[in-house]
């Protein structure tokens, strides 16, 4: 470091002045320092020169034995009397222990680190929202090989995402939804007659956010969820929505209406198999692909991946030979390298579709409406009258089999018993269409 001069006059030091300061030369290399004399100067207070002639005001002060210089700023964008009232707080600082050259560094620190701070919170602000957070946790659906996806990317879509009046809570940081946002959220659908869908709504948006929330201590989950910084779900204050058990079955003779309101093409057929296969899930059917089927076998692969389970279970449908017919029917005239056995060249089959032609034949029947489920609970109700059994009902259904009994130990494929149920249930069908068999009355299930 250069050694600190004063500024003096035959008389002694003297104090600085703009006019000294103006003609004050620079150094041939290196710096110079003129410290001020002046009464109202503090201690170490002064002006450098560089060797570039650049001149700025500056504080010597000593922190444990050390000498110190911290810079107060350039001449003559500082005047020189606020630089001796800057130097008289900096002075101030040093005698109070705190060293000013560091706390200027530690206050450039805590600067960059809040620009930092500022810069993430407007990030999260801006892309981690609601809107976002439901796109992410459909992702993660469809990436885990869940077909609820696609019911879940529609809820979000149409009773949030796409609603106006709730276009600022889909935009809202994720982690600032709180409870009463998502009982507005799910009271519009309520107030909209649709408790089902608002009870379905619930459950993506509780699940959304119990994902986000577990994401960064839980590996099985995508790292994509942590930057939504979720650290509570505000959807588990909201009451869950009961839905109501469905009560409606058809009679024989609106079954048999039903069957022969279908026609031929792709969507119909679909339908068909459907009820003739034992009234399998839509969605599930929807799935299969040509390689599904072996027409040897005349079997059927389904994948029934509903719940919470992380690989979805195998479905495996014996056909019986109505619906072996129209599943072969269907491999042979798909498109080559298509999708699903219903592929088309028009695309594929969605079950929403087939949901509102159910509702449709419906409506041109007349009397009580039913819909899909209707369908599925009137397949049950039928042969459960045929006494097929309630254990052999659920295989042929895929209902949720759970229990230690049947998660560990009953590996038995019940491959013969479900072939002779849906030759049984065939049967009955051709009967009901022929109007040869007996009206089956429907009764409620076994409890």
């Amino acid at each position: 470091m250069a050694r600190p001069t004063d500024t003096h006059t035959k008389s002694g030091p003297a104090p600085l002045s703009d006019s000294i300061i103006k003609a004050a030369e620079a150094p041939a290399k290196g710096k110079r320092f003129l410290f001020d004399a002046h009464r109202d100067a503090p201690k170490g207070f002064g002006l450098r020169i560089m060797a570039s002639g650049s001149k700025a005001f500056v504080l010597r002060y000593l922190v444990d034995g050390k000498d110190r210089i911290t810079t107060i700023g350039a001449y003559p964008t500082w005047s020189l009397k606020a630089a001796r009232e800057r130097a008289k707080e900096l002075r101030h600082q040093v005698d109070d222990g705190t060293d000013p050259l560091q706390a200027e560094r530690d206050r450039k620190t805590a600067e960059a680190a809040a620009a930092i701070e500022a810069e993430r919170e407007q990030r999260i602000r801006e892309q981690f929202t609601l809107r976002a957070l439901c796109g992410a946790y459909v992702g993660h659906l469809k990436a885990s090989g869940k077909a609820s996806h696609r019911d879940a990317a529609s809820a979000f879509k149409v009773h949030l995402l796409d609603v106006p009046t709730l276009a600022h809570l889909a935009d809202m940081p994720a982690r600032d939804i709180g409870p009463e946002h998502i009982a507005l959220i799910v009271r519009r659908v309520m107030e909209l007659g649709k408790a089902r869908t608002a009870g379905v709504l619930r459950s993506y948006l509780n699940a959304a956010f119990t994902a986000a929330r577990k994401a960064p201590y839980d590996t099985r989950l995508p790292a994509a969820l942590i930057p939504f910084a979720v650290t509570s779900n505000p959807v588990e204050v909201i009451a869950a929505i009961p839905v109501k058990a469905g009560t409606r079955a058809l009679s024989a003779d609106e079954l048999r209406a039903y069957i022969g309101a279908l026609g031929n093409d792709l969507a119909d057929t679909a339908l068909r198999l459907a009820l003739f296969a034992g009234g399998q899930r839509m969605a599930q059917l929807l799935r299969c692909t040509v390689r599904d089927f072996d027409p040897q076998a005349e079997t059927l692969l389904l994948l029934d991946g509903k719940g919470r389970r992380r690989e979805p279970r195998a479905h495996l449908l014996p056909l019986a030979p109505m619906a072996a017919g129209i599943v072969k029917a269907l491999a042979e005239a798909a498109p080559e390298g298509a999708a699903t056995l219903f592929a088309s060249r028009g695309g594929t089959l969605h079950p929403d579709t087939l949901s509102k032609r159910v509702v449709a034949i419906s409506a041109e029947l007349g009397g009580e409406p039913f819909d899909m489920r209707a369908i599925r609970r009137t397949v049950e109700t039928q042969m459960a009258a045929l006494a097929i059994s309630k254990d052999l009902r659920a295989h042929l259904l895929s209902h949720g089999l759970t229990g230690v009994q049947a998660t560990h130990y009953d590996k038995h494929d019940y491959i013969k018993e479900k072939r002779a149920a849906l030759v049984q249930w065939e049967s009955h069908l051709t009967r009901l269409i022929d109007g040869t068999s007996a009206n089956v009355v429907p009764f409620a299930r076994e409890a």
